[in-house]
Order: structure tokens, then sequence, then C-alpha cells
């Protein structure tokens, strides 16, 4: 475990689609690369706790953690924003509230150390079926959700029985399906189109589970687009320092493996943790962040 004086410094870190709250999220590995990181700038671009599929029954403590190591950049005056996604969709309705240093958004502007600028938001935005059929989205969303769970299956089968490597089925499902792909290429122009339009150098998403650092060029001009991927499958984070662009992929990346639930704690426990948090929460003022 790293100490804070040991921790890597980065301008700014981008991560999305955590989804804490499912099976599927990789909450012991993200708590990990958060341990190793001291960034000037935190953006959390969306889909973070998955409130769609919240249930009280299934909250490890990995999860918990997650929010602490967060709340502990909070606590250091580290800026942190908030984007709000599709699954975390409710957090819509305190956009513009702030606690210290920490800020909910639905989207952000941030310069850049090279005097450009990047445009982070989400992506829900783009999708049609989001917008038109919420209902058959979140049924998608319960599917895939489902899906992690056996790819867990066929996982244990593929190692102890065929003695062969990790697969990620949902992966190899989405790279087969044409449409899949149709649907991230016209996302990822669609949005470097915009930013182009904008007068941006940079757009930052999230949405898709797809990561990805990449130059768009249009007859207006071009764009890098970046995506920060998930906590699902790829394991992956957007760095941003010293004027490069950089994607992180956690070294334990592998097929995702759902986590054990854990006990749920005695309501003196619950208690305990609330007071601690709150603790967390004495936050000097905020102060203006540049990098």
């Amino acid at each position: 475990m790293a100490c804070k004086a040991t921790r890597r410094l980065v301008d700014l870190v981008v991560i999305s689609d955590v989804h804490l709250g499912t099976y599927g999220c990789r909450a012991k590995a993200l708590v990990q690369y958060l341990k190793t990181i001291r960034p000037q700038t935190l953006v959390l671009n969306g889909d973070i706790i998955d409130v769609w599929q919240f249930s009280k029954r299934y909250w490890p403590k990995s999860h918990t953690k997650v929010i602490k190591e967060l709340m502990n950049f909070v606590s250091e005056g580290i800026q942190v924003y908030y984007v709000t996604g599709n699954h975390d969709e409710m957090l819509r309705r305190y956009v513009g509230f702030e606690l210290g240093s920490l800020k909910v958004v639905n989207k952000v502007l941030l310069p850049l150390a090279d005097g450009k600028q990047a445009w982070v938001f989400h992506g829900d935005v783009f999708d049609i079926t989001m917008q038109h059929s919420k209902w058959l989205t979140r049924l998608g969303a319960i599917g895939y959700d489902m899906l992690i769970l056996l790819n867990s299956l066929v996982n244990f089968v593929s190692e102890k029985i065929f003695r062969k490597g990790k697969i990620s089925v949902s992966k190899k499902i989405k790279n087969s399906v044409k449409s899949a792909v149709k649907f991230i290429n016209s996302f990822e122009q669609t949005a470097a189109e915009i930013g182009i339009s904008n007068g941006y150098d940079y757009v930052v998403c999230g949405h898709i589970h797809h990561p990805e650092i990449r130059t768009i060029t249009t007859e207006k001009g071009q764009i890098l687009y970046c995506n920060s991927g998930d906590w699902i499958e790829n394991l992956t984070a957007l760095e941003y320092h010293e004027g490069e662009w950089t994607l992180y992929h956690h070294p334990e990346q592998q097929a995702p493996v759902a986590e054990e639930p854990e006990a749920e704690p005695s309501t003196g426990e619950l208690f305990e943790t609330m007071l601690e948090e709150f603790n967390l929460l004495r936050i000097p003022a905020p102060t203006e962040t540049a990098f």
C-alpha cells in the first residue's frame, strides 16, 4: 500500500462507469489504484454509483472503501468533480451542489497547463435508446450485470476444468456485433464533431465502456477524443500529466469476477461508520486548482 508521500502525482485523473452497488463492479481494484495516485483534479465522469440497480442487500465493504478513498481526496482539498451519468441520474437534481472541493455537475470545461481546453461529460446524451426508451436501457443494464455473473462461471470452468485463461464474454459479444461497433464509432464521431464546433481541444467521455485515446479529424478540424473506459471489464482511467494524455490499465486487468456479498453490518457499526465519515467532511474552504 502506497503512503501519501510516495503516491504518484498526476495533474488530472478521469474515472467513470464504476457501477458501485452491482456484482460486476471491481471495487477492490479501484481502491488499489486510488491509493497509488495524488491528482490535482479528479473527475468522476458518471455512473459511479449505479442507482438503477442499487440494492441494500448487496453493498460489500470494498464499495464503501471506494467512497472513503474519494472522500479522502475531498478532505485534502483536491478538486473533485462528480459529473452525472445515466445510472446516477438522480444526482442531476443536485447539479451545482458543492461540498468543500467536491462539486456536482452535468459537464465541465477544464483549462489545462498547455493552454488547451478539455470538455468532459458522461456521454449518455448521445444515446437515443436512453432518451426515448429508458425502460429498455434499464433492462439492458440488468442483463449486462447478469452476463458478468455468467462470465464468472465461464471463467471458473475455463480455468479449473480446461486449464485455460480467463476470457471476457461481454467483450467478445460486443466486438462481434456489427451494430455495437457501429454505435461506438458513431458515438465517438458525434462527440468529436460537437467538440470541434465549440473550439475545444479535447473531448472526454465515458458511458460506452470502451477506453480510447485517438485524434479524430473532420472537415471542420480535429480533436483528441478520450474515453475513460470502465471499472467492470477494462479497469481503466484517463490520466493527464505535463501536457500528455495516457490510458491507465490496472495490472490486475482480467475478465470480471463478481465479489462475494459480505455480512451486513450491525446498526452500531453503521453508526460508527457514519460518525467517521462526518469527521472526514470537516473540509477547509475550496481553493482554485490550476494545472
